[in-house]
């Protein structure tokens, strides 16, 4: 056997004939074949026998130790290989790592191998730019959206979105919007500076007016209070039941009876939000079908107002078929064509935006302080985070802990238009299964 500084040289019998093993390459698995180290190489003839300078190495190599057949073997029990080390890929920056940078990054964050590519780019770019880290985020993002153009990939999308609009970068923001048109075919978000909110302009609330609040049903006594105090006072009645999303039959009744008390007072009444509720109503009632008698007699009132005569004159028909009485008659009179818009439901909304617990700027190792004692005074909780530009890891750690007593209280917990980016850094702490987090339309 001759030794080289980078390979090992097997001779056989005839010097014209040998095998070079490369010491850094991994050899066939057919030429890796272990040999007794004592026995002397076999001529390949019979017939044919080996010279003085074949029989002089085989002496040799039967007095000499047998390192290089021992390495083949442990090599065949055992093989093992390196994987390839690519120290020229163009991801390592040009002056190398700074390993400065890991100090900030979050612990106990692990990207599982067969975690889908989009979640995985999701979650990346959500921490790096929870870190502060907005060159590698926006670096992230641009070649994240070119790989994933349609589906769900849209959510990177919307992150690079709203990184350049919090950035103040609005040219690459347009040339996004276009990109963006083409591989949606759906308009893109629009450009909007963050502004301080506007004050809630002061609307009149004409006199009588009342807003039902909850659901038309019977056991909604509070409302039905509220209308009957109202009628005390006021010869005219202007009822908004823009918040009444259901219906029974018992609160259809209650509320015929409120309407023939203002007609016996021969007072006025406006009904505010009757179109939607009359869509309530039609899916409750059923031709030949004896039971929600309230339902269909509140429905024939609206069809009144509403002037929509021949839907009131064919269920007329109906209800006389199906309950074996007359039905109302036709008053021309009294038909109000157009619903009048709501008042008191804008100034509830407009409250109940005041009573959210409203954030702002970089929200960074934040305690929340006043969030636990707001909480316990609200049921749904809401949390304002539309002034919210960032948010990191301590930070939205601590908001878990806040809101999970809250949550398991059995309040509704929301989290009110977040950006992209802070939202799904919300989803990686795990504050989705605390809070449903709502989205600002685009």
């Amino acid at each position: 056997m001759l030794k080289h500084p980078f390979a090992i040289i097997l001779t056989e019998p005839y010097p014209t004939e040998r095998m070079v093993f490369s010491f850094f390459k991994k050899p066939p698995p057919e030429k890796m074949v272990a040999r007794p180290a004592a026995a002397p190489p076999r001529p390949k003839s019979a017939d044919a026998a080996p010279d003085a300078g074949t029989q002089s190495s085989t002496a040799t190599a039967g007095a000499m130790p047998a390192p290089a057949p021992s390495f083949v073997e442990e090599k065949a029990e055992a093989p093992r290989e390196l994987e390839a080390l690519d120290f020229t890929s163009a991801s390592v920056p040009a002056g190398g790592i700074d390993f400065s940078d890991l100090s900030e990054s979050p612990g106990e964050i692990h990207v599982e191998g067969d975690m889908d590519p989009i979640e995985a780019d999701i979650e990346q770019a959500a921490v790096l730019y929870a870190n502060g880290q907005d060159a590698p985020t926006r670096a992230l993002l641009e070649n994240a959206i070119h790989a994933h153009h349609f589906g769900p990939g849209e959510r990177l999308w919307l992150m690079l979105f709203d990184f350049y609009r919090l950035t103040n970068q609005h040219a690459p923001f347009v040339v996004l919007s276009l990109e963006y048109a083409k591989s949606f075919e759906k308009s893109p978000p629009t450009w909007r500076n963050a502004e301080a909110p506007k004050p809630a302009a002061k609307v009149a609330v004409p006199a009588g007016t009342v807003l039902f609040k909850g659901d038309l049903t019977g056991d909604n006594d509070a409302a039905f209070a509220a209308l009957d105090q109202a009628l005390d006072k006021n010869p005219k009645l202007r009822i908004e039941l823009t918040k009444v999303k259901a219906a029974d039959d018992l609160g259809a009744e209650r509320m015929l009876g409120v309407l023939a008390r203002i007609h016996k007072k021969k007072g006025e009444v406006e009904l505010v939000g009757r179109d939607a509720l009359a869509a309530l109503l039609e899916a409750r009632i059923e031709t030949g079908r004896r039971d929600e008698s309230g339902c269909w007699l509140l429905l024939l009132e609206f069809y009144q107002l509403m002037g929509k005569h021949d839907a009131f004159e064919d269920m007329a028909i109906n209800y006389a078929v199906t309950f074996e009485m007359s039905p109302p008659s036709w008053e021309a009179k009294r038909v109000v064509a157009k619903e009048p818009k709501p008042v008191l439901a804008m100034v509830d909304d407009a409250e109940e935006e005041m009573k959210s617990f409203a954030l702002k700027g970089d929200l960074k190792s934040e305690r929340f302080p006043g969030l636990q004692a707001f909480a316990e005074k609200q049921d749904p909780l809401v949390l304002d985070f539309s002034a919210v530009t960032r948010i990191d890891f301590v930070s939205a750690g601590t908001l878990v802990n806040l809101l999970s007593p809250a949550k398991r209280s059995g309040k509704r917990v929301i989290i009110h238009h977040p950006n992209h980016l802070v939202a799904e850094l919300l989803g990686v702490v795990g504050l989705k299964a605390v809070a449903d987090i709502v989205l600002a339309k685009h």
